[in-house]
């Protein structure tokens, strides 16, 4: 069972994200995720990137073309199996022209030696209102 402790170092972890990237501190990123992270974009049309070196390089490659904020609110947190933690989190983005878009992140996070690490991201864009 998830302590109150593990959710609040979960809640850090996701929170952080923004934080590290925003500021360029792709360095940073170990602290969040897991050295063979799989970070899903293909409903962004971009790629599954398998390792922290591919997030970096694909990070890397759209320069300018990244948001200069990323917000997460909405965190809802569901322990699926003993150490490991599946994680629905909202976000926007805010570009350079001011503009934003709207995600749902969809988290696999494990506990490691190290401490939580996010293991499997899904990125999804929220593109059309509710429709019944």
């Amino acid at each position: 069972m998830l302590t109150a402790e593990d959710r609040f170092a979960i809640t850090d972890l996701i929170n952080l994200h923004g934080h590290l990237t925003d500021n360029g501190d792709l360095d940073g990123w170990p602290a969040l995720f897991a050295d063979d992270i799989v970070y899903d974009v293909t409903a962004m049309g971009g790629e599954v990137m398998i390792g922290l070196d591919a997030c970096r390089a694909a990070a890397l490659a759209l320069g300018d073309d990244n948001p200069v904020a990323h917000h997460v609110t909405n965190i809802v947190l569901n322990e699926v199996a003993d150490g490991t933690v599946r994680a629905l989190s909202k976000g926007f983005g805010v570009r350079t022209d001011g503009t934003t878009g709207s995600v749902t992140y969809e988290d696999t996070i494990q506990r490691t030696a190290n401490g939580w690490k996010i293991t499997h991201r899904i990125i999804r864009p929220r593109r059309k209102p509710l429709q019944p």
